[in-house]
Protein backbone atom coordinates (compact mmCIF):
# COMPACT_ATOMS: atom_id res chain seq x y z
CA UNK A 1 0.00 0.00 0.00
CA UNK A 2 1.55 3.27 -1.22
CA UNK A 3 2.14 6.25 1.52
CA UNK A 4 -0.54 8.05 -0.59
CA UNK A 5 -3.31 5.56 -0.13
CA UNK A 6 -2.21 5.56 3.89
CA UNK A 7 -2.80 9.32 3.99
CA UNK A 8 -5.53 9.87 1.52
CA UNK A 9 -7.62 11.34 4.02
CA UNK A 10 -5.14 13.63 4.97
CA UNK A 11 -6.24 17.20 5.72
CA UNK A 12 -10.19 15.86 6.46
CA UNK A 13 -11.53 16.78 9.63
CA UNK A 14 -14.48 14.27 10.80
CA UNK A 15 -17.07 14.74 14.03
CA UNK A 16 -18.46 11.32 14.87
CA UNK A 17 -21.53 11.78 17.16
CA UNK A 18 -22.83 9.11 19.17
CA UNK A 19 -25.93 8.82 21.87
CA UNK A 20 -25.95 5.55 23.34
CA UNK A 21 -22.90 4.84 24.43
CA UNK A 22 -19.62 6.22 25.70
CA UNK A 23 -16.33 5.93 23.88
CA UNK A 24 -13.89 4.23 23.28
CA UNK A 25 -16.38 1.21 24.65
CA UNK A 26 -18.42 1.51 21.60
CA UNK A 27 -16.25 -1.09 19.61
CA UNK A 28 -17.72 -0.78 16.25
CA UNK A 29 -17.42 3.20 16.70
CA UNK A 30 -13.80 2.97 17.45
CA UNK A 31 -12.72 0.49 14.93
CA UNK A 32 -14.32 3.37 12.40
CA UNK A 33 -12.66 6.21 14.32
CA UNK A 34 -8.97 4.92 14.56
CA UNK A 35 -9.21 3.58 10.74
CA UNK A 36 -10.30 6.70 9.38
CA UNK A 37 -7.15 8.28 11.73
CA UNK A 38 -5.18 5.68 10.27
CA UNK A 39 -5.68 6.96 6.51
CA UNK A 40 -4.90 10.67 8.04
CA UNK A 41 -8.01 11.91 9.09
CA UNK A 42 -8.44 14.25 12.12
CA UNK A 43 -11.24 12.48 14.23
CA UNK A 44 -13.55 13.98 16.94
CA UNK A 45 -15.90 12.20 18.88
CA UNK A 46 -18.95 13.58 21.16
CA UNK A 47 -20.42 10.75 22.84
CA UNK A 48 -22.31 10.92 26.88
CA UNK A 49 -20.17 9.87 29.75
CA UNK A 50 -20.53 6.48 31.18
CA UNK A 51 -18.94 3.85 33.65
CA UNK A 52 -15.32 4.44 33.81
CA UNK A 53 -15.54 7.47 30.81
CA UNK A 54 -16.64 10.40 33.24
CA UNK A 55 -13.97 12.82 31.31
CA UNK A 56 -15.30 15.65 29.87
CA UNK A 57 -12.31 15.72 27.23
CA UNK A 58 -9.58 13.47 26.73
CA UNK A 59 -7.00 12.80 23.97
CA UNK A 60 -6.85 8.94 23.05
CA UNK A 61 -5.17 7.48 20.44
CA UNK A 62 -5.11 11.10 18.73
CA UNK A 63 -8.60 10.94 18.73
CA UNK A 64 -10.31 14.26 20.41
CA UNK A 65 -13.88 12.95 22.74
CA UNK A 66 -15.38 15.13 23.46
CA UNK A 67 -18.30 13.96 26.22
CA UNK A 68 -21.48 15.05 28.15
CA UNK A 69 -23.65 14.16 30.76
CA UNK A 70 -27.19 12.57 30.47
CA UNK A 71 -29.96 13.15 32.98
CA UNK A 72 -31.19 9.09 32.55
CA UNK A 73 -31.44 5.92 30.70
CA UNK A 74 -34.70 5.85 29.50
CA UNK A 75 -37.54 3.61 30.16
CA UNK A 76 -40.71 5.12 29.18
CA UNK A 77 -41.79 7.73 26.28
CA UNK A 78 -41.00 10.79 28.80
CA UNK A 79 -37.97 9.43 29.90
CA UNK A 80 -37.05 8.78 26.07
CA UNK A 81 -37.77 12.94 25.41
CA UNK A 82 -35.87 13.85 28.27
CA UNK A 83 -32.52 12.23 27.62
CA UNK A 84 -32.55 12.81 23.57
CA UNK A 85 -33.22 16.43 24.06
CA UNK A 86 -30.77 16.72 27.02
CA UNK A 87 -28.76 14.71 24.20
CA UNK A 88 -29.35 17.00 21.35
CA UNK A 89 -28.73 20.00 23.42
CA UNK A 90 -25.29 18.71 24.42
CA UNK A 91 -24.28 17.30 21.03
CA UNK A 92 -25.45 20.90 19.19
CA UNK A 93 -23.02 22.67 22.06
CA UNK A 94 -20.11 20.05 21.69
CA UNK A 95 -19.98 20.09 17.74
CA UNK A 96 -20.14 24.44 17.83
CA UNK A 97 -16.71 23.89 20.54
CA UNK A 98 -15.55 21.45 18.31
CA UNK A 99 -15.67 23.42 15.25
CA UNK A 100 -14.09 26.39 17.44
CA UNK A 101 -11.11 23.97 18.77
CA UNK A 102 -10.44 21.59 15.75
CA UNK A 103 -13.00 22.21 12.74
CA UNK A 104 -14.49 19.63 10.69
CA UNK A 105 -15.55 18.76 7.22
CA UNK A 106 -17.84 16.20 8.12
CA UNK A 107 -20.63 14.97 10.42
CA UNK A 108 -20.75 11.03 10.92
CA UNK A 109 -24.06 10.39 13.08
CA UNK A 110 -24.91 7.11 14.63
CA UNK A 111 -27.83 5.86 16.10
CA UNK A 112 -29.73 5.54 17.83
CA UNK A 113 -31.73 7.68 18.04
CA UNK A 114 -32.57 9.29 14.49
CA UNK A 115 -32.46 12.47 15.72
CA UNK A 116 -28.75 13.66 14.98
CA UNK A 117 -29.41 15.21 11.72
CA UNK A 118 -30.83 18.00 13.76
CA UNK A 119 -27.68 18.78 15.01
CA UNK A 120 -26.34 18.05 11.43
CA UNK A 121 -28.59 20.72 9.54
CA UNK A 122 -27.23 23.89 10.61
CA UNK A 123 -23.46 22.78 9.88
CA UNK A 124 -24.84 21.34 5.90
CA UNK A 125 -26.04 24.79 5.34
CA UNK A 126 -22.34 25.95 6.03
CA UNK A 127 -20.79 23.18 3.72
CA UNK A 128 -20.39 20.36 5.77
CA UNK A 129 -21.21 16.90 4.99
CA UNK A 130 -23.46 14.46 6.81
CA UNK A 131 -22.86 11.02 6.92
CA UNK A 132 -25.47 8.45 8.37
CA UNK A 133 -24.43 5.36 10.27
CA UNK A 134 -27.14 3.37 10.80
CA UNK A 135 -26.77 1.03 13.87
CA UNK A 136 -30.25 0.06 14.53
CA UNK A 137 -33.36 0.12 12.84
CA UNK A 138 -35.50 2.54 15.33
CA UNK A 139 -39.01 1.51 14.37
CA UNK A 140 -38.72 -2.02 14.55
CA UNK A 141 -36.83 -1.33 17.63
CA UNK A 142 -39.70 0.70 18.95
CA UNK A 143 -41.96 -2.60 18.02
CA UNK A 144 -39.76 -5.04 19.96
CA UNK A 145 -39.81 -2.92 23.34
CA UNK A 146 -43.99 -1.99 23.03
CA UNK A 147 -45.39 -4.33 20.52
CA UNK A 148 -47.19 -1.66 18.81
CA UNK A 149 -47.47 0.36 15.61
CA UNK A 150 -48.75 3.56 17.00
CA UNK A 151 -48.16 7.45 16.70
CA UNK A 152 -44.72 7.06 18.21
CA UNK A 153 -43.79 4.35 15.16
CA UNK A 154 -45.29 6.63 12.94
CA UNK A 155 -42.97 9.05 14.22
CA UNK A 156 -39.86 7.08 14.60
CA UNK A 157 -39.99 6.34 10.74
CA UNK A 158 -40.66 10.02 10.39
CA UNK A 159 -37.32 10.58 12.03
CA UNK A 160 -35.81 7.83 10.12
CA UNK A 161 -36.91 9.55 6.37
CA UNK A 162 -35.50 12.62 7.49
CA UNK A 163 -32.23 11.47 8.56
CA UNK A 164 -31.87 9.23 5.09
CA UNK A 165 -33.00 12.74 3.46
CA UNK A 166 -30.65 15.22 4.76
CA UNK A 167 -27.56 12.20 4.52
CA UNK A 168 -25.62 12.39 0.84
CA UNK A 169 -23.75 9.02 2.39
CA UNK A 170 -25.28 6.18 4.30
CA UNK A 171 -23.15 3.31 5.89
CA UNK A 172 -25.22 0.35 6.67
CA UNK A 173 -24.41 -2.92 8.86
CA UNK A 174 -25.97 -5.47 6.41
CA UNK A 175 -27.63 -5.82 3.40
CA UNK A 176 -31.13 -6.01 5.34
CA UNK A 177 -30.37 -2.64 6.41
CA UNK A 178 -29.11 -1.57 2.84
CA UNK A 179 -32.44 -2.81 1.49
CA UNK A 180 -34.36 -0.66 4.12
CA UNK A 181 -32.17 2.66 2.88
CA UNK A 182 -32.76 2.67 -0.82
CA UNK A 183 -36.63 1.28 -0.42
CA UNK A 184 -37.90 2.89 3.41
CA UNK A 185 -35.11 5.47 2.76
CA UNK A 186 -35.55 6.21 -0.86
CA UNK A 187 -31.73 5.99 -1.16
CA UNK A 188 -29.86 5.88 -4.22
CA UNK A 189 -27.98 2.18 -3.90
CA UNK A 190 -24.88 3.65 -4.83
CA UNK A 191 -24.79 5.91 -1.69
CA UNK A 192 -25.21 3.36 0.78
CA UNK A 193 -22.17 1.29 1.74
CA UNK A 194 -22.19 -2.08 3.59
CA UNK A 195 -19.54 -1.73 6.57
CA UNK A 196 -19.97 -4.93 8.72
CA UNK A 197 -19.09 -4.73 12.53
CA UNK A 198 -16.38 -6.70 11.92
CA UNK A 199 -14.54 -8.32 15.45
CA UNK A 200 -10.90 -7.49 16.13
CA UNK A 201 -8.73 -10.69 15.97
CA UNK A 202 -6.34 -8.05 17.98
CA UNK A 203 -8.84 -7.64 20.97
CA UNK A 204 -10.18 -10.72 20.86
CA UNK A 205 -7.57 -13.10 22.15
CA UNK A 206 -7.87 -16.71 22.94
CA UNK A 207 -6.58 -17.15 26.29
CA UNK A 208 -6.36 -20.18 28.50
CA UNK A 209 -9.83 -21.24 30.45
CA UNK A 210 -9.76 -19.47 33.72
CA UNK A 211 -12.20 -22.60 35.50
CA UNK A 212 -13.55 -20.27 38.74
CA UNK A 213 -16.08 -18.99 35.85
CA UNK A 214 -17.73 -22.39 35.87
CA UNK A 215 -18.79 -22.16 39.76
CA UNK A 216 -17.90 -26.04 40.06
CA UNK A 217 -19.39 -27.34 37.25
CA UNK A 218 -18.48 -29.12 34.24
CA UNK A 219 -20.03 -27.15 31.62
CA UNK A 220 -20.44 -23.34 31.02
CA UNK A 221 -22.53 -21.83 28.08
CA UNK A 222 -21.12 -18.21 27.49
CA UNK A 223 -23.34 -14.87 26.56
CA UNK A 224 -22.23 -11.50 25.87
CA UNK A 225 -24.15 -8.22 24.90
CA UNK A 226 -26.08 -5.29 25.96
CA UNK A 227 -29.43 -7.11 28.16
CA UNK A 228 -32.39 -5.36 27.42
CA UNK A 229 -35.76 -6.88 26.78
CA UNK A 230 -35.47 -7.77 23.08
CA UNK A 231 -32.45 -9.12 23.81
CA UNK A 232 -33.86 -12.49 25.28
CA UNK A 233 -32.14 -13.50 28.46
CA UNK A 234 -35.80 -14.67 29.64
CA UNK A 235 -35.48 -16.99 26.81
CA UNK A 236 -32.25 -18.47 28.48
CA UNK A 237 -33.63 -18.43 31.62
CA UNK A 238 -36.67 -20.75 30.74
CA UNK A 239 -34.24 -22.71 29.06
CA UNK A 240 -32.49 -23.45 32.01
CA UNK A 241 -35.12 -24.14 33.97
CA UNK A 242 -35.74 -27.29 31.25
CA UNK A 243 -32.56 -28.30 31.05
CA UNK A 244 -32.16 -28.61 35.43
CA UNK A 245 -36.06 -29.54 36.15
CA UNK A 246 -36.74 -31.54 33.15
CA UNK A 247 -33.72 -32.91 31.92
CA UNK A 248 -31.94 -33.35 34.90
CA UNK A 249 -28.83 -31.89 34.14
CA UNK A 250 -27.33 -30.25 37.15
CA UNK A 251 -23.65 -30.17 35.28
CA UNK A 252 -24.11 -27.06 32.93
CA UNK A 253 -23.47 -22.90 33.96
CA UNK A 254 -24.14 -20.15 32.67
CA UNK A 255 -22.24 -16.91 32.34
CA UNK A 256 -23.62 -13.73 31.03
CA UNK A 257 -21.29 -10.87 30.36
CA UNK A 258 -23.38 -7.40 29.97
CA UNK A 259 -25.87 -4.68 31.80
CA UNK A 260 -28.65 -2.94 30.39
CA UNK A 261 -31.96 -1.79 31.71
CA UNK A 262 -33.60 -5.38 32.13
CA UNK A 263 -30.45 -6.94 33.94
CA UNK A 264 -32.33 -6.73 36.88
CA UNK A 265 -35.63 -8.14 35.55
CA UNK A 266 -33.55 -11.20 34.40
CA UNK A 267 -31.91 -11.72 37.32
CA UNK A 268 -35.28 -11.89 39.47
CA UNK A 269 -36.86 -14.17 36.85
CA UNK A 270 -34.05 -16.55 37.43
CA UNK A 271 -35.19 -16.59 41.12
CA UNK A 272 -38.17 -17.06 40.34
CA UNK A 273 -38.08 -19.73 37.93
CA UNK A 274 -35.46 -21.47 40.77
CA UNK A 275 -32.50 -21.21 38.81
CA UNK A 276 -30.41 -18.14 39.65
CA UNK A 277 -27.72 -20.87 41.21
CA UNK A 278 -27.06 -22.20 38.12
CA UNK A 279 -25.93 -18.36 36.57
CA UNK A 280 -23.39 -15.56 37.09
CA UNK A 281 -24.35 -11.98 35.57
CA UNK A 282 -21.06 -9.90 35.75
CA UNK A 283 -22.65 -6.85 34.52
CA UNK A 284 -20.81 -4.81 32.45
CA UNK A 285 -16.99 -5.44 33.12
CA UNK A 286 -13.41 -5.36 31.43
CA UNK A 287 -12.00 -6.87 27.97
CA UNK A 288 -10.36 -9.15 30.18
CA UNK A 289 -13.02 -10.50 32.44
CA UNK A 290 -15.43 -10.58 29.05
CA UNK A 291 -12.16 -12.91 27.28
CA UNK A 292 -12.22 -15.38 30.66
CA UNK A 293 -15.68 -15.91 30.15
CA UNK A 294 -16.12 -16.76 26.67
CA UNK A 295 -12.73 -18.46 26.58
CA UNK A 296 -13.10 -20.97 29.02
CA UNK A 297 -17.50 -21.07 28.10
CA UNK A 298 -17.59 -24.80 25.83
CA UNK A 299 -19.98 -23.39 23.78
CA UNK A 300 -21.51 -19.66 23.37
CA UNK A 301 -25.65 -19.08 23.02
CA UNK A 302 -27.54 -15.69 21.39
CA UNK A 303 -30.97 -15.91 22.69
CA UNK A 304 -31.90 -12.64 20.89
CA UNK A 305 -36.20 -13.25 20.22
CA UNK A 306 -37.04 -13.22 16.57
CA UNK A 307 -39.02 -10.19 15.90
CA UNK A 308 -38.76 -7.54 13.16
CA UNK A 309 -36.02 -6.03 14.27
CA UNK A 310 -33.82 -8.32 15.15
CA UNK A 311 -34.21 -10.76 12.09
CA UNK A 312 -32.60 -7.84 10.08
CA UNK A 313 -29.95 -6.97 12.56
CA UNK A 314 -26.54 -8.13 12.67
CA UNK A 315 -25.45 -9.37 16.44
CA UNK A 316 -21.59 -7.99 17.11
CA UNK A 317 -21.66 -11.50 19.94
CA UNK A 318 -22.45 -13.56 17.17
CA UNK A 319 -18.95 -12.54 15.45
CA UNK A 320 -17.07 -12.36 18.28
CA UNK A 321 -18.58 -15.60 19.73
CA UNK A 322 -17.16 -17.11 15.97
CA UNK A 323 -13.42 -14.75 16.53
CA UNK A 324 -13.18 -16.72 19.13
CA UNK A 325 -13.53 -20.35 17.86
CA UNK A 326 -17.03 -21.11 20.14
CA UNK A 327 -19.68 -22.92 18.54
CA UNK A 328 -22.86 -21.23 18.70
CA UNK A 329 -26.91 -21.85 19.40
CA UNK A 330 -29.55 -19.06 18.27
CA UNK A 331 -32.86 -19.15 17.29
CA UNK A 332 -32.93 -19.07 13.60
CA UNK A 333 -32.90 -15.34 12.57
CA UNK A 334 -32.11 -14.12 8.81
CA UNK A 335 -29.07 -12.39 9.85
CA UNK A 336 -27.93 -14.31 12.30
CA UNK A 337 -27.87 -17.32 9.88
CA UNK A 338 -25.76 -15.35 7.43
CA UNK A 339 -23.18 -14.38 9.73
CA UNK A 340 -22.55 -17.60 11.83
CA UNK A 341 -23.60 -20.11 8.71
CA UNK A 342 -22.18 -23.47 10.19
CA UNK A 343 -20.37 -22.62 12.86
CA UNK A 344 -24.36 -22.14 14.84
CA UNK A 345 -27.33 -24.57 15.15
CA UNK A 346 -30.61 -22.88 15.05
CA UNK A 347 -33.49 -23.50 17.34
CA UNK A 348 -37.30 -22.61 16.84
CA UNK A 349 -37.77 -19.20 16.80
CA UNK A 350 -38.56 -17.82 20.66
CA UNK A 351 -38.35 -21.45 21.46
CA UNK A 352 -37.04 -21.78 24.82
CA UNK A 353 -37.60 -25.97 25.17
CA UNK A 354 -35.65 -25.98 21.78
CA UNK A 355 -33.14 -23.70 22.69
CA UNK A 356 -32.38 -25.76 25.50
CA UNK A 357 -32.44 -29.51 23.57
CA UNK A 358 -29.67 -27.15 20.98
CA UNK A 359 -27.56 -26.42 24.00
CA UNK A 360 -27.48 -29.64 25.54
CA UNK A 361 -27.26 -31.37 22.32
CA UNK A 362 -23.81 -29.72 21.40
CA UNK A 363 -22.26 -29.61 24.70
CA UNK A 364 -23.11 -33.55 24.66
CA UNK A 365 -20.41 -33.65 21.29
CA UNK A 366 -17.88 -31.61 21.90
CA UNK A 367 -16.18 -32.89 18.46
CA UNK A 368 -18.67 -31.13 16.64
CA UNK A 369 -19.00 -28.11 18.62
CA UNK A 370 -14.77 -27.84 17.78
CA UNK A 371 -15.72 -28.56 13.90
CA UNK A 372 -18.21 -25.97 14.59
CA UNK A 373 -15.65 -23.25 16.29
CA UNK A 374 -13.16 -24.27 13.58
CA UNK A 375 -15.46 -23.00 11.13
CA UNK A 376 -16.68 -19.89 12.48
CA UNK A 377 -13.46 -19.06 13.24
CA UNK A 378 -12.00 -19.13 9.83
CA UNK A 379 -15.15 -17.53 8.57
CA UNK A 380 -13.87 -14.57 10.56
CA UNK A 381 -10.75 -14.38 10.03
CA UNK A 382 -10.84 -15.10 6.18
CA UNK A 383 -14.09 -12.54 5.39
CA UNK A 384 -15.27 -11.07 8.34
CA UNK A 385 -12.80 -9.55 10.46
CA UNK A 386 -12.87 -5.76 10.49
CA UNK A 387 -9.32 -5.85 8.79
CA UNK A 388 -11.68 -7.01 5.77
CA UNK A 389 -14.52 -4.59 6.19
CA UNK A 390 -12.89 -1.35 7.11
CA UNK A 391 -12.06 -0.45 3.05
CA UNK A 392 -15.93 -0.56 2.60
CA UNK A 393 -15.78 2.37 4.97
CA UNK A 394 -12.80 3.77 3.07
CA UNK A 395 -15.01 3.48 -0.16
CA UNK A 396 -18.04 5.39 1.27
CA UNK A 397 -15.64 8.33 2.58
CA UNK A 398 -13.81 8.90 -0.86
CA UNK A 399 -17.91 8.71 -2.48
CA UNK A 400 -18.41 11.49 0.84
CA UNK A 401 -15.89 13.73 -0.02
CA UNK A 402 -15.87 13.12 -3.85
CA UNK A 403 -13.02 10.02 -3.99
CA UNK A 404 -10.61 12.13 -1.50
CA UNK A 405 -10.34 14.82 -3.33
Amino acid sequence: MGKETMMEFAGKKILIIVENLPLPFDRRVWQEATALRDRGAQVSIICPMGKGFEKKFEMIDHIAIYRHKLPLEAKNAKGYALEYGSALFHEFRLALKCLRERGFDAIHACNPPDLIYLVAIPFKLFGKKFLFDHHDINPELYIAKFGRKDFFYKLMLFFEGRTFKNAQVCIATNESYKKIAVERGGKNPEDVFVVRSGPNLERLKVIPPVNKWKNGRQCLVGYVGVIGKQEGLSYLVEAAEYIVKELGRTDIHFGCVGGGTDLENVKEYAVEKEVNDFFTFTGRVSDQILLEVLNTADICVNPDEFNEMNDKSTMNKVMEYMALGKAIVQFDLKEGRYSAQSASLYAKPNDAIDLAKNIVALLDDPDKAEKMGSFGYQRVKNELEWEHEKENLYNAYRKLFGNGS
